[in-house]
């Protein structure tokens, strides 16, 4: 009778140390080690007295065969007196099997021993393979007494013919691999070729029919008894690509191919293709294999994933995207820990310094400098590379210097090239390196101070690098070049004749000795074209313009379009094109430079400084020439230095950042005077706002009101008043960061926040009605702000402009302007000391001046074109110079018959015109009234004098407004002419700056009466920007606010506060800010 049997299997291998090597890898034993994770067991049962015979044959009558996975059961049915074989085998599939797999375990025993153990699990060992133990546990039992099947036990093996030859292949290759016998090789290749064609790329065992014959055909290349990998590698591909993520086999796919690859990238001679490939499989293959599992021990060693790192840390620095993503890569494949972490560190920040080198993009050289920062701090000093990555990061600095004009990154720089220098006295093999980037960087250096010294040192320094370099060293051609520019920098600033020809023999030395596929020969190309330029200036020798351009011309043809140094190209193709126009005058000469003029301040991968500068340089060059583009010119500088504020995180920062530009100061008026000569009178006002307003456009636009907004796209108007939150939150964060490393990660952060937030706001603009969201105002958009008065905007002088409402001084030059605001600072300074009774004389002098000379002009178009009656409402606008004169106190002081202008119109002052039309706008949002009056009459240490009338003024006020609360502590405003952002109230613990009240959004905030000094005096770097308390309120959300231009004596400041607020709140309990200009004008009286 026959007994069906049920037995359970579960695996239990013992893990073992094991390190292969190249070798190692040529045996089948290793390769099966790491396959018995895809390994089953195989029983058999058959008559005591019958031999188990050839395993892969075909089961006999009297045999029962049966396969299961691990984990799994199989049901057995015994003959009389049967014994039991266990065979382990393995195979290259996880999942579905092809064929038994290749026998690597086995051990017989007879069913009596199985029921010995009852119900109980129990646990038996085969013979060790490689070291590795396989335990088995089982358990037993019988089922049921059944008959015969009719062969249905048979039924593991679905396609004969396709098994068969499957394990005929594997047994010839097991003899192959102890017997070396080619034809054992050839005979297993022929098996598993006819069981490859059998399995059309629908059969689901073709993926592992690739796999079988491409392990035997790589088991022959590596013995070297076949040649061709390539095919080897195609098969093993095609079997990766039937076995997508998803599938069982899919990292034994990836292993394979990634295996075979390094195999042919070794015996290729380091070919990069295949080992870039190898990378990403192993990054991908990784994560898919647990810690422990003996495919991660062999993936992740040094045949593995080590030896791809360790050759792809020693491909070329690559700078293109792909080559970026596979330093990436690299890098995840070998965490903070690995011995080859440092090195793939530094592989991928020299790759994103030589990315940003070719595309510009600053992100780049940030996380760059992020990088060289990490690894010399993992790198601490007396480690063999720690100086190489030193050197690396100040590399990294002056890159972003040469696109940003960051003072701090120059400074950085330099101190870390001398650094590295000291590590380098003479005799060290790297100083002639040394020597060269402190040297440009000290010719940076010297483009901004302009001392001699510093040039003359970097000569020096490049002179000493050029004996280290001798003839025949390969970067002597760099040194030269160097040199050349800094010879070439000198003259331009000294004019020392003497170096021009040594520059021009220099660059030919350098060019001469660089190929033609030299990465830098393009730049060593223009720069020789510049200072050829220089001599034609001197000589007028035709041919040395000729050549000039012929070598600018060459430099842009080896550039691709978007290269950052094309800009150079331009700016020498301008140099050459305007000294010849100025020597032949050529009117194409003309147009040739304003066009390359065009195209050198629109390059896109160019840093904003130099556009900037090229933009002003362009607008001066039209301007000079009479050229039709100047106006375009003007337009761009005003675009480009809005964009490279934008980059700047804090208020400071702006500021700073546009106090460079020194010609800037007087960009806004220079650009409408522009407009004007060019009859575009509306240009000339939207010019002359967009340049005025550019710091304070900066910070208010993340405080746009957005009610229109929130009715039209509810969602789209929460993520903006969400991002720009983050991006104001970021931007306060980095102003109080010192730490050089934490504030590049800061700047990172906040363009990072920055580029999400105008997405947003390109969005927006898609909106029907919302296509001008948060651009610049245009004329009819900036005509609202006249709609209670006119508004008169104060430019300085040009002579012979005619235009309607265009009042011309045609007594007042740009110079006598300019004398009269430093006479109106010295008489001010002077008056403050005086006694109240004591005449001012000089004061009244310079006050009859702005009457006659600026404000009646604009008086008679008042009242004779635009028929204003007498006190209507004007504001003044003034720029540039205007701003430090006092132009609403204008008085002919001759007769009391004259009328003064406060006796004709009541005069306010506005910022820009889109803050008067904010604050209008803003008028909708009011609430109920309350006052505060707050005084501080000791200010702490240092901080301001003490201000006796204080407290009586806070009394005075008190008693004259019934609900009056008295509040905080503060007042005593001090300008800060230098820093204007740190101007500040004396308070009795700490300042209170500029800075911390702009922080402060007040929106149903209506007016402020500023009863301190200097309250509303701007700074001498931006006076177009009027940054001052009274702007800063106005910023806020104050609608009104009464300011000083200079010092106020303590005992007046108490009488004007004492008439201004009788004849504000005649009316008890009512707080109306738009009649402040009417109390103070009604108060005030001129002596």
């Amino acid at each position: 009778m026959l007994v069906s049997l049920v037995v359970f299997f579960r695996r239990t291998i013992t893990p073992v140390a094991w390190k292969a090597s190249t070798s190692d890898l040529k045996s089948s034993a290793e390769r099966i080690l790491m396959l018995l994770q895809s390994a089953y067991l195989q029983a058999f049962t058959y008559p005591s007295n019958s031999a188990r015979g050839d395993t892969r044959s075909p089961p006999s009558s009297h045999i029962v065969d049966s396969s299961v996975a691990w984990d799994d059961t199989v049901t057995l049915s015994p003959d009389a007196s049967p014994r039991i074989s266990l065979e382990i085998r393995a195979s290259f599939e996880f999942g579905r099997m092809l064929g038994q797999g290749e026998l690597i375990g086995k051990l017989e025993m007879s069913l009596n021993e199985l029921f010995d153990h009852g119900d109980e699990s129990f646990d038996i060992s085969f013979p060790p393979i490689q070291g590795v133990h396989p335990t088995l546990t089982l358990k037993a039992a019988s089922v049921h007494p059944c008959g015969n099947d009719d062969g249905g036990l048979f039924d593991s093996i679905v396609d004969c013919e396709i098994a068969r030859d499957t394990d005929a292949g594997h047994a010839r290759m097991a003899e192959y691999m102890t017997s070396d016998a080619v034809s054992d090789l050839n005979y297993a290749v022929e098996h598993f070729q006819l069981v490859l064609d059998r399995c059309p790329v629908s059969h689901p065992d073709r993926a592992a029919a690739l796999t079988n014959l491409a392990w035997a055909r790589l088991e022959g290349y590596i013995r070297e008894d076949l040649q061709d990998i390539d095919s080897t590698a195609s098969l093993l591909r095609d079997a990766l690509a039937l076995r997508p993520q998803d599938h069982s086999d899919h990292t034994l796919s990836l292993y394979h191919l990634a295996n075979v690859l390094n195999w042919r990238h070794l015996e290729y001679q380091h070919t990069t293709a295949d080992i870039c490939e190898s990378a990403q499989l192993y990054h991908e293959l990784l994560p898919l294999c647990p810690e422990g599992t003996y495919l991660r021990s062999i993936a992740a060693g040094e045949n593995g994933v080590d030896y791809v790192i360790k050759e792809c840390n020693a491909l070329p620095t690559d700078g293109s995207d792909e080559g970026v993503q596979l330093r990436r890569i690299v890098l995840e494949l070998c965490p903070l820990g690995h011995q080859h972490h440092l090195s793939s560190l530094s592989e991928l920040s020299l790759s994103l310094h030589t990315c940003f080198i070719q595309c510009g993009n600053i992100d780049d050289i940030d996380e760059s400098i992020q990088l060289h920062r990490d690894l010399v701090s993992l790198c601490p000093e007396g480690c063999d590379d720690h100086d190489t990555y030193l050197h690396n990061l100040a590399a990294s600095i002056d890159l972003r210097f040469d696109q940003q004009g960051k003072p701090d990154d120059l400074d950085e720089a330099i101190c870390l090239h001398e650094e590295v220098l000291h590590r380098c006295p003479v005799g060290h093999e790297s100083r002639d390196i040394s020597l060269d980037y402190l040297g440009n960087a000290l010719c940076a250096c010297f483009a901004k101070c302009g001392d001699v010294n510093v040039i003359n040192r970097a000569i020096g320094l490049y002179r000493e690098a050029l004996i280290l370099r001798p003839p025949g060293h390969p970067d002597r051609q760099n040194t030269l070049h160097n040199l050349a520019l800094a010879l070439n920098t000198r003259y331009d600033k000294l004019h020392v004749s003497e170096d021009v020809n040594e520059v021009i023999d220099l660059y030919r030395e350098s060019l001469r000795l660089k190929q033609h596929d030299h990465p830098e020969r393009h730049v060593t190309l223009y720069n020789l074209s510049a200072v050829l330029c220089s001599r034609f200036t001197e000589s007028q020798k035709n041919e040395d313009v000729e050549e000039a351009i012929g070598l600018c011309q060459e430099s842009l043809a080896a550039l691709p379009s978007l290269h950052p140094s094309r800009y150079f190209s331009y700016m020498r193709l301008r140099h050459a094109y305007l000294p010849r126009y100025r020597v032949q005058f050529n009117p194409a000469d003309l147009s040739l430079a304003m066009e390359n003029f065009r195209l050198a301040s629109r390059h896109p991968t160019q840093g904003f400084p130099n556009r900037i500068r090229t933009a002003w340089k362009w607008a001066s060059s039209a301007e000079r020439h009479s050229h039709a583009s100047a106006l375009e010119a003007y337009t761009t500088c005003f675009e480009l230095l809005e964009s490279h504020l934008a980059t700047r995180p804090s208020a400071t920062s702006r500021r700073e950042a546009a106090a460079a530009f020194r010609r800037a100061r007087t960009l806004p008026v220079d650009a409408a005077s522009c407009a004007l000569r060019h009859h575009n009178l509306q240009k000339a006002v939207e010019l002359v706002e967009q340049g005025r307003g550019q710091q304070w456009s900066q910070a208010s636009r993340l405080r746009t009101p957005l009610e229109d907004l929130e009715s039209a796209n509810p969602d789209l108007a929460h993520t903006f008043l969400e991002l720009s939150k983050r991006v104001s939150d970021a931007a306060q964060g980095s102003a109080a960061i010192t730490d050089r490393a934490a504030n590049d990660r800061a700047a990172i952060e906040y363009r990072r926040l920055t580029e999400q937030w105008e997405a947003v706001v390109a969005e927006t603009r898609t909106l029907q009605g919302f296509s001008r969201f948060l651009l610049t105002p245009s004329y009819e958009e900036l005509q609202a702000a006249a709609s209670h008065g006119p508004i008169l905007v104060q430019r300085n002088h040009y002579p012979n402009v005619r235009e309607p409402y265009n009042v011309p001084f045609s007594s007042l030059a740009l110079a006598d302007l300019m004398r009269l605001k430093d006479d109106f600072a010295r008489e001010i300074r002077h008056a403050a000391l005086m006694g109240p009774t004591e005449p001012r004389k000089d004061l009244r002098a310079l006050l009859r001046k702005v009457w006659d000379n600026i404000m009646l002009p604009i008086v008679n178009v008042l009242q004779h074109v635009l028929k204003l009656p007498r006190r209507s409402r004007i504001w003044l606008c003034p720029t540039a110079a205007f701003t430090s004169i006092p132009l609403h106190a204008a008085h002919p002081f001759r007769t009391k018959a004259e009328p003064c202008l406060e006796e004709l119109y009541i005069c306010s002052y506005t910022p820009t015109l889109s803050a008067l039309i904010r604050s209008r706008q803003m008028m909708k949002m009011r609430a109920t009234p309350s006052f505060i009056a707050i005084g501080q009459s000791q200010p702490g240490a240092g901080q301001g004098t003490v201000l006796a009338a204080v407290d009586s003024e806070l009394e005075l006020v008190h008693s004259m407004l019934y609900d009056a609360i008295p509040g905080a502590p503060c007042l005593s405003w001090k300008q800060d002419r230098d820093q204007p952002y740190n101007s500040r109230f004396a308070m009795r613990d700490e300042p209170l700056t500029l800075l911390d009240i702009m922080e402060n959004n007040a929106p149903q905030a209506e007016f402020a009466f500023l009863s301190a000094c200097h309250t509303a005096v701007g700074d001498e770097e931006t006076p177009d920007e009027v940054i001052h308390l009274a702007a800063g309120l106005q910023f806020s959300g104050f609608k009104s606010v009464i300011g000083t231009l200079w010092a106020v004596d303590d005992a007046v400041a108490k009488h004007v506060v004492e008439g201004f607020y009788k004849n504000m709140f005649k009316k008890k309990g009512v707080i109306d800010c738009t009649r402040a200009a009417l109390a103070l004008k009604t108060m005030l009286r001129i002596p």
